[in-house]
């Protein structure tokens, strides 16, 4: 999902009654140490009953059933997401359908609850300004891995790795495959000939691979950029990529979970 674009859509959106826009911020953060006990099924049901005890009163039954239809969506989706919860929860709804966005975030809100004549996106464009479309490169030798990232989120991941033997970077899905084992009596040789030689040639190799990796970043909207690893190799990167580099990060994290990268380089 493009989130700058759903933002522009929900920003167009006026609704007179009977018809209105329903919007929910969750805090479903487990961490948090409010929400030790599931409390936000307390908070979704209360934000949830709080809008039919109004409506009752108000007394337009059109208005009413317009809310109890979204009601029901967002409960069925709470429900069918309750094991894959993150930090958060956003909820824009209509019930023609007309706007339906409802995305789980590894970035906290304030729970809050709206059914009004537009969306409330004063939460959801903090969060966004906070982590735009970013893009983080990890390098590790011959292997460089890059992130594609919004809101807390890896959207896609990518592994570039070099065949020593043709000097091509050849992209591929899934882990990192980490090099044959050059047997037990000529390991350490080969290892100190395979260092030598990387060292020899890395800024040409990687000076190859810049210009791929700004493909990567115009393609896919890149707001911000950051690049992992080993300060040479970091570097080498950061000197031969037209994009701009927001933040270096010295450390080798390309096998490390994604999440934590994110967290220890973006959310740190």
């Amino acid at each position: 999902m493009n989130i700058a674009k759903e933002m522009k859509k929900l920003e167009s959106i006026y609704l007179e009654k009977p018809n209105r826009v329903f919007t929910m911020y969750l805090n479903t953060d487990p961490a948090d140490p409010e929400q030790q006990g599931g409390e936000w099924k307390i908070h979704l049901k209360n934000g949830l009953k709080n809008f039919d005890n109004y409506l009752q009163e108000d007394g337009n039954s059109e208005e009413k059933r317009n809310y109890w239809t979204v009601k029901e969506k967002v409960e069925k989706y709470m429900k069918e997401n309750e094991l894959e919860l993150a930090k958060s929860v956003v909820i824009f709804a209509t019930a023609d359908d007309s706007i339906w966005f409802a995305e789980k975030f590894q970035m906290p809100v304030q729970s809050e609850f709206e059914w009004s004549d537009s969306a409330k996106l004063d939460q959801l464009k903090q969060m966004y300004n906070e982590f735009p479309k970013t893009g983080i490169i990890l390098t590790q030798k011959e292997a460089v891995k890059v992130l594609d990232t919004e809101l807390g989120t890896v959207k896609d991941s990518h592994i570039f790795e070099l065949d020593i033997e043709t000097e091509n970077w050849k992209k591929h899905s899934g882990p990192h495959r980490a090099r044959v084992s050059m047997g037990s009596g000529g390991k350490s040789t080969k290892q100190e000939q395979f260092k030598e030689r990387f060292n020899a040639n890395r800024y040409r190799w990687y000076k190859s691979l810049a210009s791929t990796l700004d493909r990567f970043a115009k393609g896919l909207n890149w707001e911000q950029i950051y690049i992992v690893g080993d300060k040479d190799e970091v570097n080498d990167l950061r000197e031969n990529m037209n994009k701009p580099i927001k933040k270096v990060v010295n450390k080798n994290m390309l096998d490390h979970e994604e999440m934590k990268i994110i967290h220890e380089v973006v959310l740190h």
